[in-house]
């Protein structure tokens, strides 16, 4: 099994990705636990002070002014972590809580936070058990931070709550640390805070949605050349002569890839003479580069918001590296909640604009001498019909997706949070905008290559041939009509895994 070091430098975006999906192990470096070690001799000094110090002798939020005496605040710790443990609705992707997890002990590890090692360890220890704290779906507005999903998972190392063992059963969190020999933590002063007081799960879910849209992205270039193809279009249009006269990065990029995979092209090349009369291609077809480059650069502003929040220390209060210790705003949600919204509009878009290269294909208007819905018998069989129907209601709800969660902002804790980021709520939407893309640019896929397969016995480019070889290798080719949707999830998977990309990178190298 993969490890992952966690020291006080942020965690890479495939630290994240092999934590959280893959079961990476996780181990507090040596230079970390000195920093914990050495900040918590802060907290602690700060503890017997007489002077009040927020989040280490008094009481949190509105109630900020109560001074508790050192005997309560054990009980102090416990109770915000109970309080805040308010979170409802189903339970959050396993995922998404691990990646959650290991980004706040990334930011534990920084030593900015006060804890002890030990407290620290505890989340290590939790992830290398596989115990996943059950979070809901409700109860984050994004500040100060992800409140309600930390607390239920600074409830499970206090022994409390539930949780899903290493195999997905549910069971107290006092049952899991027990069989996997760990014991529960007594949470000392402000280590309640400085385990809920943080981005994680929004951020944790921005890596994990930019990892997949790099990957989405270049497929969905993959099913738009598949499409130019087998509607007759152009790929005179993507020369880089052309795209250099607008220089967008990532729409050079989709252009060279476009170029890429319809290279060598029979299809493209049978009406490429003086004899073809189009002058030019739909606009969904023409204007691929443009679409799918503009959500590229979207990509990699939201890439360099993450990078910068991975090499964040986000607490209030925070121990200074001069051991001072600070109240900050930094916990408030905006700058990742912005880009996860931005993000989804990007994600409806480049969905829209395969949903209109689809349905090209199924319009003897427009699909250049195809039968109507690519249908084997029109009128006996419906073909494509309703497949462009499952597209069609996806790319309905990605637009309502694509709604920004981040310009809402419903005042809390007795108008002491009066302006709140919903960043949390941006990161949910955007990991169902995700799935959505996935389903049509599987769409797009599983109907081009039908539509390819039609133009026989001219050949395919080499690269969209290997994808339509790919994907033949779970779902049959053209004929009368069949149980469809087995074939739609099966064109889901091939996208989905990498599948896809991988067989015209077979072909064509990497992509840009």
């Amino acid at each position: 099994m993969n490890e992952t070091f966690v020291g006080v430098g942020p965690l890479s975006v495939a630290d994240v990705v092999s934590v959280a999906r893959h079961g990476a192990r996780v181990t507090l470096t040596h230079e970390a636990l000195g920093e914990i070690a050495q900040s918590r001799k802060v907290v602690e000094n700060l503890a017997n002070d007489v002077v009040p110090h927020y989040g280490v002798s008094t009481g949190f939020g509105a109630l900020a002014t109560r001074h508790i005496p050192l005997e309560l605040r054990a009980q102090l710790q416990r109770s915000l972590v109970r309080s805040h443990a308010a979170g409802s609705g189903a339970e959050v992707e396993r995922e998404v809580v691990r990646a959650l997890m290991l980004l706040r002990l990334s930011t534990l590890a920084t030593g900015r936070t006060g804890v002890r090692p030990d407290t620290a360890q505890a989340y290590a220890d939790l992830l290398n058990a596989g115990i996943t704290p059950v979070v809901h779906e409700y109860g984050s507005l994004g500040c100060s931070g992800d409140l309600a999903p930390l607390a239920h998972c600074a409830l499970a190392v206090m022994g409390e709550g539930q949780v899903r063992d290493a195999k997905g059963d549910l069971m107290s969190a006092a049952d899991a640390l027990a069989a996997a020999g760990l014991s529960p933590v007594t949470l000392h002063e402000k280590e309640g805070l400085a385990l809920i007081n943080g981005t994680d799960g929004m951020l944790g879910q921005l890596v994990m949605a930019a990892h997949d849209l790099q990957m989405l992205l270049r497929t969905a270039d993959i099913a738009a050349a598949m499409s130019v193809e087998g509607q007759l279009g152009t790929d005179a249009v993507f020369a880089a002569d052309l795209q250099a006269l607008r220089p967008h990065p990532g729409q050079g990029s989709s252009a060279a890839n476009l170029t890429a995979l319809l290279k060598g092209s029979e299809i493209v090349a049978s009406h490429r003479g003086p004899e073809c009369t189009r002058v030019q291609d739909a606009y969904s077809l023409r204007c691929t580069p443009q679409v799918h480059g503009a959500a590229r650069d979207t990509l990699a502003h939201a890439e360099t918001v993450a990078s910068r929040e991975l090499a964040s220390a986000i607490d209030n209060p925070v121990v200074t590296p001069d051991g001072r210790v600070e109240s900050n705003g930094n916990f408030h949600g905006a700058p990742v909640a912005c880009v996860l919204d931005f993000l989804a509009i990007s994600v409806a878009d480049v969905a829209s604009v395969s949903e209109r290269r689809t349905d090209r294909f199924l319009d003897v208007a427009r699909n250049h001498g195809l039968n109507a819905f690519l249908a084997d018998d029109p009128g006996v069989d419906s073909g494509h019909m309703i497949a462009q129907y499952t597209q069609a209601g996806i790319v309905s709800e990605l637009k309502r997706l694509a709604a920004p969660a981040s310009v809402d902002s419903i005042p809390s804790s007795a108008m002491q949070e009066d302006h709140v980021s919903m960043g949390w709520a941006a990161a949910r939407k955007l990991r169902r905008a995700i799935d959505g893309l996935t389903r049509v640019v599987a769409v797009e896929i599983l109907t081009a290559a039908r539509a390819l397969d039609l133009r026989g016995p001219l050949a395919p480019a080499p690269a969209t041939a290997a994808v339509l070889a790919g994907l033949r290798r779970d779902v049959e080719g053209p004929g009368t009509d069949r149980y469809l949707a087995p074939e739609i999830e099966a064109a889901v998977q091939f996208v989905a895994t990498g599948g896809a990309l991988a067989a015209a990178e077979s072909v064509t190298g990497p992509l840009d």
